[in-house]
């Protein structure tokens, strides 16, 4: 993603401002629904995923979630669950959990501005980085414990596996 130059002051009060700015420039489609929502979708190597912000000018702050297509069938909730707890414990940046509508995993993060000049384009771009990173290190694992059989401390310790070289 690249990085984009600061916004202009009359523009800082709103972070999906700064946000539809760096969503055009990654040439991601998207639907700026209101003043405080919007949607758009980012490419993957997993799948695509879809991103979803909304900010609240009365808290000053801005909820973010990356979900992505994977739904989890009422069989393997459970070991779902208890994989999105192990993630969970590995992350420094937002959290995996269960849309409960869908039954899709999904990452959650909320930035707050109260007190501040407004959100910078670097620190947005890296809130959309670690969530897509975070959601491509543990779309394998998802995939193990439903698909394949795998428990979730077994899945998740497959999917950490840092393959060095190539085959």
């Amino acid at each position: 993603m690249s990085a984009l130059a600061a916004a202009t002051p009359d523009r800082v009060s709103n972070p999906l401002d700064i946000m539809e700015q760096i969503v055009i420039a990654n040439d991601w489609s998207f639907d700026r629904r209101s003043e405080s929502e919007m949607a758009a979708e980012a490419p993957g190597k997993w799948c695509d995923y879809g991103l979803y912000f909304s900010w609240s000018h009365e808290i000053s702050a801005m909820h973010f979630t990356c979900t992505f297509d994977l739904k989890v069938p009422e069989r393997g909730r459970g070991a779902i669950f208890e994989l999105l707890a192990l993630a969970n414990e590995r992350l420094w940046i937002g959290h995996f959990g269960m849309d409960s509508d869908d039954f899709m995993p999904v990452f959650r993060h909320a930035v707050l501005l109260r007190g501040a000049a407004g959100a910078s384009s670097e620190s947005l771009e890296d809130m959309v980085d670690i969530a897509i990173t975070e959601c491509e290190r543990f779309f394998p694992a998802f995939q193990f414990v439903l698909w394949g059989g795998k428990s979730p401390t077994d899945a998740l310790a497959a999917a950490m596996l840092d393959c060095v070289g190539e085959a």
